[in-house]
């Protein structure tokens, strides 16, 4: 998305403290930074987006109206399939192999008209070896505030059933519950709050998502910039290990915790 994004990921992992990182594989940094990104023990998934245009070589549309036109059944599937092909020669040319996982930004993975092209094409570009992909029906999260966990509820029914019906019905990899929704704002204290909140109520094989960035100059973020630097500084915090240690729970890989079936 930008340095900035990229910084705090990469610093993340460096540290042991993520097990994925999503790419958005047509960003203008991104062949800058896969080198760091290939050495480190995470997944490197695509970050499919229809929604924000990051790097312009795409024409996008706004969530609301994509959600709309989903549900009114008026996507085209050429049109989702060419920006997902793009994405992935994108991501396979530069990263120098194909991605462990999928998920959209915004979600849009999941959505009507959206997810068949998604589970089409990448059935037929690699068959068995299926990447992950991302699962967003939400795990029962007490503490987290009305607000937020209806936004993870809402999130969860814009596709995340018939996600989960598809990988069960073809022995597909996908996460179980979703966590790490809410409203983007507050602050590190307000975060470290509802971190320890979701890792309560973490269970094996469960994903959480982050939106980590090291803090930068306006002009280098965007307008959730505040927010993804306090996401930063809780998750590099000295805290965290502890934090983990006490719940008996360790960050790892999904690729480890759901592996490929034997072939």
């Amino acid at each position: 998305m930008n340095r900035a994004v990229d910084a705090g990921i990469l610093d993340l992992a460096r540290a042991g403290r993520l097990g994925a990182v999503s790419c958005m594989s047509l960003g203008p940094s991104f062949p800058e930074q896969v080198g760091a990104l290939r050495g480190m023990d995470v997944d490197a998934g695509l970050h499919f987006d229809l929604t924000e245009g990051v790097g312009g070589q795409d024409s996008v549309v706004a969530l609301r109206t994509l959600i709309v036109r989903a549900y009114l059944g008026r996507l085209a599937p050429a049109w989702v399939d060419a920006r997902l092909q793009r994405q992935l020669d994108a991501f396979e040319r530069v990263y120098g192999s194909s991605p462990a996982y999928l998920d959209g930004h915004q979600h849009v993975h999941q959505l009507p008209g959206v997810l068949p092209r998604v589970i089409e094409i990448l059935q037929r570009r690699y068959g068995a070896r299926m990447p992950w992909l991302r699962c967003t029906l939400p795990r029962s999260q007490p503490g987290v505030g009305l607000a937020n966990a209806f936004k993870a509820q809402v999130i969860g029914a814009l596709g995340a059933g018939a996600l989960r019906r598809t990988v069960r019905e073809r022995g597909w990899r996908s996460n179980d519950r979703f966590l790490g929704v809410y409203g983007l704002s507050g602050g590190a204290a307000h975060y470290a709050r509802l971190l320890r909140r979701w890792l309560d109520a973490a269970r094996d094989g469960d994903l959480m998502m982050c939106h980590p960035a090291r803090a930068a100059a306006p002009a280098e973020g965007d307008a959730l910039m505040r927010q993804r630097a306090a996401e930063f500084e809780v998750l590099s915090g000295e805290d965290m290990p502890g934090w983990l240690q006490a719940r008996g729970l360790r960050i790892e890989r999904q690729s480890r915790i759901t592996p490929l079936p034997a072939r």
